[in-house]
């Protein structure tokens, strides 16, 4: 595989790393935060992360 194709992966696989891990703290901090309006910011948070387009 040539060299283009290897960081090509590794950016790509370090960009899906770092959105599963905001989705995560998104969805944690949308469930365990003590004050309502945090809890509703993750949740529009989240939402904007795992818009879905039809």
């Amino acid at each position: 595989m040539s060299t283009v194709l290897q960081h090509a992966a590794l950016i790509t696989a370090a960009s899906a790393a770092w959105y599963a891990l905001a989705v995560t703290t998104a969805a944690v901090t949308a469930v365990v935060a003590r004050s309502d309006a945090r809890r509703h910011d993750a949740r529009e948070v989240l939402k904007v992360l795992v818009r879905r387009t039809r």
